[in-house]
Order: structure tokens, then sequence, then C-alpha cells
């Protein structure tokens, strides 16, 4: 069904300005993804881990003007600036908090792109009313990102043809495309990249220098070891809360993320063991959260 064009702005996104001359060399030494592919006509999407592989921060990496901003959970940016701080050592870098002068806008359905005078590329980027939009670097069909100047954005995005939608409406589009959503998916200083999706979401370059946590993520990665993944269910009823424990018959299968109700049941997250959805697809038993079932919808992006 065709969709027209419309935008949610999120109020719970921050932005985290990195300036100074030492900017692309900072960030390049501690996140997942290659930093100096970011520019003004590409976005790409990365992770701060522990020195252990495990997940802390994720953000959209953008630039604008002369500095590179960090689209990230509003909630948490204070710590990742934090964080970021312990790194600046002698750098030239300055971490600025911009989330008071600039509004993140998430861009969706049929020709948003378009709109935006973008190609359909993941990660693609251009100068858009005052600001910057890019095509999300994760996965094209989940439409667009836009950083823009926080008065007038709602008047920026309609006058282009979008309609304004509250931010469930994005959630859902979000779950059914199977996309995690920062510490409300992922669970801080725990999770690992992989089984998060993070390698064929764009969010790792296999191919850059050293960067924190990196031992951890390619031992994994070519040696095979991911035992679970983070991916799309649906339920038969109202979606249990968040780390409700998934069972195949009396053993744990895996903990559920975050959900949206729905009139028939409802859509979420959940992190499953793959020898457990294996077991319940050979044996046609249901994966249960309480009294509800769980049916995992692996979505077409998810490598096996």
């Amino acid at each position: 069904m065709s969709q027209p064009p419309r935008y949610t702005l999120l109020e719970d996104r921050g932005l985290l300005s990195v300036g100074g001359v030492d900017r692309v060399t900072f960030l390049q030494g501690l996140v997942s993804n290659d930093i100096e592919k970011v520019g003004a006509k590409r976005a790409v999407y990365a992770a701060l881990l522990t020195p252990q592989g495990k997940y802390l921060h994720d953000f959209f990496v953008v630039r604008l003007d002369d500095a590179l901003l960090l689209d990230c959970e509003r909630a948490r940016l204070d710590n990742l600036k934090k964080r970021l701080s312990m790194f600046k050592l002698r750098a030239d870098v300055t971490l600025d908090d911009r989330s008071g002068e600039l509004r993140v806008a998430t861009l969706y359905g049929d020709g948003a792109g378009d709109a935006l005078g973008l190609s359909g590329d993941a990660g693609s980027a251009g100068a858009f009313g005052g600001g910057i939009a890019f095509i999300d670097p994760r996965l094209k069909d989940a439409g667009a990102r836009a950083v823009l100047p926080l008065e007038g954005a709602a008047k920026t995005l309609e006058d282009a043809g979008f309609k304004a939608t509250d931010a469930p409406e994005y959630d859902r589009l979000r779950l059914q495309l199977g996309l995690p959503d920062g510490s409300r998916d992922l669970v801080v200083e725990k999770s690992t990249l992989l089984e998060s999706g993070f390698d064929e979401l764009n969010g790792v370059d296999w191919d850059k220098g050293c960067y924190m946590g990196q031992e951890l993520t390619a031992r994994t990665k070519y040696r095979g070891l991911v035992k679970k993944r983070l991916v799309p269910v649906i339920f038969d009823g109202p979606p249990p809360a968040p780390e409700t424990p998934v069972m195949l018959g009396e053993k744990e299968a895996g903990e559920l993320r975050s959900s949206l109700p729905a009139d028939d049941g409802g859509i979420g997250l959940a992190l499953l063991r793959l020898d457990s959805m294996a077991e319940a697809d050979e044996t046609e038993t249901a994966l249960k959260a309480g009294a509800v079932t769980v049916t995992p919808a692996k979505p077409s992006w998810m490598a096996d």
C-alpha cells in the first residue's frame, strides 16, 4: 500500500558535536565504523564499545559545517560525552551538546528520499533546510533522517511535502524492520554488536584500523561465535514487559526487548538463542513469554 512521505520529530534523540582539528582521527580510533567516510554526502552508523567489545552507545554520524554530529540517545548524551572526554588527552577536540538548537527527525514513506533530493543508497546525505538529511545508513527501507535547526523544523519538513506523525508510528516501522533502538534493545556493557545486527546494518567497518573493542568483535565474526540474535517477533496477545523470559517448554530461549501493542496482539524485538529458534521450528513447538505466543519474524536483511 502506498504511503505518503511522513515525518516524526524525535524528542528522545540528542546531538553531540565533535569539533576541533583532530575530530576525525579522535573518533576513528574509538568507534566501530570508518569515520573517514563521513562527509557532506555520506553519513554512517556506528557504536562505542567497552575494551571487552560490549555495547556502550550507538549513534549516526554526520558532518555539519566544521563538526561531526552524533545523533544519539538524548537521555544518555551526558554519559556519551563523559566517556569520549576520557580519551581526549591532548587531542584538539571539542565536545558540545547541541540538542538545544538542533532537532532530529525521521522521514519515511513513498518518495521520502526524492523529497530530500537524495538517492536511495543507504547513508547518502545532502544539505537540507539549513541542516543535513541522509538516507538511514542501516537500511534504506527505514527511510531517512534529518538534523535541522530547532526553530522551524516542522515547517521546513511540511513545506517539503511531509506529513507529521507521532513517535509510535515510526516505532512500528522500526520494529517491523527489526532495527534496535539503543539501550531500549541493547543491554549496556553486555550486548555485542553481531548479535544485535550491526554487521548487516552497516554499523561495522571490517577494513578500518583498530578501535576500542575491535578484537572481540572480529573474533566473534571470524570464529562464528554468535549464539543469539535480536529478531523481530509477533505476539498473539498484549506484549509482555521488556526482559520477560521467552521459553521453549521448560528451557529459556531468550528475553523480550521493546514492543508495541496492536489490535491483533503486538510486535516487538527479542534476543533469542539460535538453537532454540531452530528447535522450535523442527519440533513445531511455540515459543512463549508467559501465556503469550512469540513468533519470530526474521527480516530479509538478516543473515543466517
